[in-house]
């Protein structure tokens, strides 16, 4: 069967085929043209600022950190360029296997892995983290010629921060580390987190801490055309980072040098601060560390030893570290008895050796006594019974009020952060801190600066200073100026006037007259024989254990970290003061062998500009090798009422709450025994209460 095809009907299926065709090509275009609309008129501004942060890039540029310089300019705290070899987390898939890769071209030690797994723990956000710093040339050529080969590793030159001086005011300077996640919090809390883009390291603690604001600088940045590699291309434009300002500190260095050269390996303290202005000359705390072990991530066994250590040389003992201030105290509590009228200058008591009260025997430094004493022999012979007998007529709460306005127990608000109050004991703050009512007997001991009684050696500095500038209480500073970098221009920083206690003259000539004689006829004398200068001083030994009533305190016989601790506070000269002190050397005996030539040398330092030669100089290093009888301000047979008490939370791996040496609460040797603080406490009830021991503190 032969069909016939229709050339009509074929025409037609062609036609409409085209026509469909056409439509759809038609509705392409309309697609393509409305979607070349929507990009080039409706998103025409949005997306040529994406296409242009793909050809541009903003590169941050961290500022210079700012110098730390001390009065007289010379630099403790610098920053020097080098290479460091730098991981970027997110472009790179297999972080171990790259490290290895890395480790066949240069040197890769087991510390350097070990800080790169911490950091990268602590900021596994960061941009890049450091694996290998301050490289040598050779490394850095042969990282370069595998660059190719190694995606997400780069070497960058950065600014290292160095402290040239090492372990020099290391407490006071304190030191650097890596931004950590609670920084970051802390930097967007306070809405600066966009001043530290490009940085990656944050003042940690000391005046690279607190005055981080001035020290950091403003961040600037580069607009860089990249090309589609990501390769930079040429640079559009630049605003340059503001650097750190230089942070011109009131510390003398020579002063500074000189003391921690006296203390040696021995622990203590010593805050130097001038009473005219506030001042701070020195600040030292022993033993130190060095600051350049932390900048770029402390090993984790610099930190087990740094930390484990028994001498903590972690624990800034200056600002930090609390303490009774032991006889120290007595100039202050004379100013409490002529303030309050309980005596005058002529008021004299019989000092037979001990203080009897409710059946329990309060024994003197010196076993025989003092005879007849009036204020200013008490100060001049350092009479115990005296001020056992001050403290029970005075009580607990006035004494509290008396010594609050000269900063015991109070913050001094000296510019730097971390500082803790100590204990200024009252009946209030024992109920409290212990829920339990004040004991009659507890208060005997507080007249003599023991008992609950816990200041910083920076506190009693600060005191000292304030009876030198007759009752002008300042808050202390360690920053003199602030210098800009470019113009050289300084600001100051003053240090404010917080109050003026208000004292009779002839009460402080009294006081202060008294002083003098400590260092003339008293307890001082040995220290400040020949001194062509009129010092105001005053010798203080504090306990650290106690032993029983009938026995006697033999250091011989006593581990040396048990031993009592040495203080002195004095200022010079005299008529028109310009350094006032307090120090301690803990675990070193009386005050006037131990702590007394280091305060001697340091004010000859100042006045005199003359180090110590010779006897003086080698009793200044290890105290005095003579321990005359007539100089003791100590009882010979102590057993302690109470110790201070640190703050809840105080730890001692922290800088916090008390000394270091009062944590011991036994002795090493059988025959000494320790009194707790409570059952000394609840010993000390009068006769009718029907508890009776004997105890003695010491001064």
């Amino acid at each position: 069967m032969i069909s016939v095809r229709s050339t009509e009907q074929e025409l037609q299926q062609f036609r409409m085929r085209i026509g469909v065709a056409g439509a759809v090509v038609a509705a392409c275009l309309l697609i393509l043209v409305a979607r070349f609309a929507w990009l080039q008129v409706v998103r025409h501004d949005q997306l040529r600022l994406q296409a242009e942060e793909n050809r541009i890039q903003l590169v941050p540029i961290a500022p210079t950190r700012g110098l730390i310089v001390d009065r007289n300019g010379v630099v403790i705290a610098e920053n020097v360029s080098a290479f460091t070899l730098e991981l970027q987390p997110s472009r790179i898939d297999d972080l171990e296997q790259t490290i290895d890769q890395i480790a066949r071209l240069v040197e890769i030690t087991v510390k350097d892995r070990r800080r790169f797994r911490r950091l990268y723990e602590d900021a596994k956000s960061a941009e890049s983290i450091p694996l290998k710093t301050r490289l040598n040339d050779e490394e850095v050529a042969t990282l370069a010629a595998h660059r190719f080969h190694l995606p997400g590793v780069e070497v960058r030159a950065r600014l290292f921060r160095s402290y040239p001086l090492g372990e020099t005011a290391s407490h006071l300077i304190g030191h650097i580390g890596r931004i950590s996640q609670a920084d970051k919090a802390r930097l967007e809390e306070a809405e600066i987190a966009g001043q530290y883009i490009g940085s990656t390291q944050i003042g940690k603690v000391g005046v690279e801490l607190s005055y981080e604001k001035v020290l950091h600088g403003s961040a600037g940045y580069e607009e860089v055309e990249v090309s589609a590699g990501g390769r930079p291309v040429r640079t559009l434009s630049r605003r340059a980072p503001i650097p750190g300002a230089t942070v011109v500190l009131s510390i003398d260095l020579g002063l500074q040098q000189l003391i921690e050269e006296l203390f040696g390996e021995r622990r203590g303290a010593l805050v130097a601060i001038d009473p005219r202005n506030g001042e701070v000359l020195a600040f030292v705390s022993k033993p130190s560390f060095d600051p350049n072990l932390f900048t770029d991530g402390v090993d984790p066994q610099v930190w087990q030893f740094y930390s484990e250590s028994p001498d903590k040389p972690l624990l800034n003992r200056a600002l930090r570290g609390t303490y009774p201030p032991g006889s120290t105290y007595k100039p202050f509590m004379a100013l409490a008895a002529l303030e309050s009228g309980k005596r005058t200058a002529t008021t004299a008591i019989f000092d037979p050796g001990y203080f009897q009260f409710g059946g329990h025997k309060f024994r003197d430094s010196n076993p025989r006594g003092h005879g007849m004493v009036d204020l200013h022999r008490s100060i001049v012979v350092s009479s115990d019974t005296y001020y056992y007998m001050l403290a029970n007529d005075l009580g607990v709460d006035a004494i509290h009020d008396y010594m609050k306005p000269w900063g015991f127990g109070q913050l001094t608000g000296i510019d730097l952060e971390g500082e803790v109050n100590g204990v200024l004991p009252s009946s209030a703050w024992k109920l409290r801190r212990f829920k339990q009512k004040w004991l009659p007997g507890e208060t005997i001991s507080i007249g003599i600066g023991q008992g609950y009684n816990a200041f910083t050696i920076l506190q009693l500095a600060s005191a000292t200073a304030s009876l030198a500038a007759d009752g002008v209480v300042r808050e202390p500073r360690v920053v003199r100026a602030l210098e800009d970098p470019s113009s050289r221009r300084q600001t100051a920083v003053a240090a404010p006037e917080r109050t003026r206690i208000a004292l009779q003259a002839e009460w402080l000539k009294l006081v202060k007259s008294a002083m003098v004689d400590v260092n003339r006829f008293g307890t001082g004398r040995q220290a400040f024989l020949g001194a062509p200068y009129a010092a105001a001083g005053k010798t203080g030994t504090v306990q650290v254990i106690g032993i029983k009533q009938n026995e006697r305190y033999d250091a011989k016989r006593i581990a040396e970290r048990y031993r009592a601790h040495s203080l002195f506070r004095a200022f010079a000269p005299v008529e028109r003061p310009q350094i006032a002190l307090a120090v301690i050397v803990e675990n070193a005996g009386f005050g006037a062998t131990a702590a007394a030539p280091i305060a001697r040398a340091a004010i000859d330092y100042v006045l005199l500009g003359k180090r110590p030669e010779g006897d003086s100089a080698r009793a200044a290093r290890a105290g005095s090798a003579i321990e005359d009888p007539a100089l003791r301000d100590v009882p010979e047979d102590i057993e302690l009422d109470a110790e201070p008490v640190p703050e809840a939370g105080a730890s001692p791996e922290r800088d916090v709450g008390a000394s270091p040496a009062r944590e011991l609460k036994t002795s090493p040797a059988r025959e000494l025994k320790a009194s707790p603080a409570r059952d000394a406490a609840q010993s000390l009830l009068p006769l009718t209460s029907g508890s009776a021991r004997k105890e003695s503190s010491a001064p």
